[in-house]
């Protein structure tokens, strides 16, 4: 690898994962008697000197929160409950005491 060029961003610019090739460069690095060959210099992107700057984004709106719907039936009797999803400890907590 050259001194200051990203594993990272060559590895993106290649479609690979950066961890495989930082893996592969560590190894071709330690082979004894191993020479990695110079690569040519990275091709610079346009515009690399600008600052970044902030860009706005449509978020797609937040689905409502589903419920834990719970129906039980015994004989006649029924119950049906509605729990939050986010209180889906609790729903599991009052199952295990009902089903003691």
């Amino acid at each position: 690898m050259q001194p200051g060029i990203s594993m990272a961003a060559v590895a993106m610019a290649n479609g690979i994962n950066a961890n495989l090739l930082r893996r592969w460069v560590q190894a071709a690095e330690m082979r004894p008697g191993s020479v990695v060959p110079d690569a040519p210099p990275a091709p610079k992107r346009q515009g690399a000197n600008t600052p970044a700057a902030f860009v706005p984004m449509q978020l797609p709106a937040k689905a409502a929160a589903a419920d834990i719907r719970i129906e039980l039936r015994r004989g006649n009797t029924s119950i049906s409950m509605a729990w939050p999803i986010d209180a889906a400890s609790e729903c599991a907590a009052w199952v295990r005491e009902l089903l003691r």
